[in-house]
């Protein structure tokens, strides 16, 4: 038996940049150490894995070591997979059941816009691993953080840039991992960030959809604007476009965030897995 596997790189329009995800499209749910399993085999940041239900798929997120509970490069790369497979027609929303509830796609002006729901920070104590896991505490502004990540500003681009985290400090703090941020230094983008999740099995994500969810808002108080420009300045890169929805254009759900993104299919290929 073998599934065929697609690897997507998100959040760029040319291969070998973003964030790599394999995605996974079967017709019934897989048993849960199978997708552990497929997943430490790909060793990405995220596999992907779907299959169809009612009003649209289903859609779980693996690291190598962890599964989470919102993923955005992944999510871009399944919609991706949906439309480029023939799975759905390229004007169909791709609606995907996951943890954080339902989440959304679609194709709009060559990029793939998601709606995902915001998820804002708040001002929080500085805990000691954490300054220490950054190894930089005379550029920090401010930081804050929600259940998920802490969220860290920094004074200028340059420092986010050249940060060099301490991983095994890092992986003491009670958060997933750590999101770094600070104003961009030119009028290119509006600001940039870079994320670490060494808790997860990723020292560092390349491009990060779910972290724009707490960046979104983050900086549309700093800027006062709501549609912005990011760039995730890891080594293989991000840009992701970035449009924060109040309560009440969408009062049922609350705050949303439309994170879009670009994407490009690297690689095809078959998992077997006759003797799992």
């Amino acid at each position: 038996m073998g599934l065929t596997i697609i690897q997507v790189d998100a959040f760029t329009d040319k291969p070998f940049a973003g964030n790599p995800a394999a995605i996974c499209v079967t017709d019934a749910p897989l048993e849960e150490g199978l997708m552990r399993a497929i997943a430490l085999e790909m060793n990405l940041s995220e596999t992907a894995f779907l299959y169809p239900v009612e009003g649209g798929y289903s859609l779980r997120w693996f690291t190598p070591a962890i599964e989470v509970a919102l993923c955005g490069h992944a999510t871009l790369a399944s919609a991706h997979v949906l439309w480029s497979e023939g799975h759905l027609s390229t004007e169909q929303v791709a609606s995907f059941h996951t943890q954080s509830g339902w989440l959304s796609a679609r194709q709009t002006g060559g990029w793939i816009e998601m709606d995902f729901p915001a998820q804002p920070v708040r001002s929080a104590h500085v805990m000691p691993e954490l300054i220490k896991s950054l190894s930089d505490q005379g550029n920090i502004c401010a930081v804050a953080k929600n259940d998920t990540n802490y969220l860290v500003e920094f004074q200028n681009e340059s420092a986010v840039r050249s940060l060099e985290p301490d991983f095994t400090e890092m992986k003491k703090l009670p958060v997933q991992g750590v999101i770094v941020t600070a104003a961009a230094d030119s009028d290119e983008y509006d600001f940039v960030s870079r994320y670490f999740a060494p808790q997860a099995g990723i020292n560092e994500d390349p491009a990060t959809g779910s972290a724009h969810a707490s960046l979104a808002p983050y900086w549309q108080a700093r800027l006062g604007k709501s549609k912005m420009l990011a760039r995730q300045v890891s080594a293989r890169g991000g840009l992701l476009r970035i449009e924060c929805r109040d309560v009440e254009e969408n009062a049922a759900e609350g705050d949303r965030v439309m994170i879009s993104g670009q994407a490009v299919t690297t690689l095809r290929g078959e998992v077997l897995i006759a003797n799992h």
